[in-house]
């Protein structure tokens, strides 16, 4: 049985950021840190002081950034995996259509109404 090597160029999907190996090891830090907001002892320590959060986890200045602007899309490319940012997004009350607007490059409403005129 043959195997295919699949290289990183035949998965690119235009608009599309792969979570890959390479990307997990970018974003172990700020991943990690985004696990812990599991916990509301952690999630209220971030809110008291988010940059001494930020320096307990290790994370890069790309990564602060994107923390302080509260951009996802800027997470994901920081090596973020959705499933933990989507614990960040949620101590600010971030919806799932709040993130697929900032990864669209759309408003919400836009977003919104895209996804009503796809299900029609």
């Amino acid at each position: 049985m043959a195997t295919m090597l699949v290289t990183h160029h035949e998965l690119e999907i235009p608009g599309t950021y792969l979570f890959d190996g390479q990307a997990a090891m970018k974003g172990y830090a700020l991943n990690k840190m985004c696990y812990s907001f599991n916990s509301a002892e952690n999630r209220a320590e971030f809110l008291k002081d988010e940059d001494a959060y930020c320096t307990k986890f290790g994370l890069n200045d790309e990564q602060r950034k994107a923390i302080k602007d509260r951009n996802v899309l800027a997470l994901i490319h920081a090596g973020g995996c959705i499933y933990y940012l989507a614990k960040f997004a949620g101590i600010f009350h971030l919806t799932v259509q709040d993130v697929g607007a900032q990864q669209t490059g759309m408003t919400v409403e836009e977003f919104n109404r895209k996804l009503k005129a796809q299900g029609e």
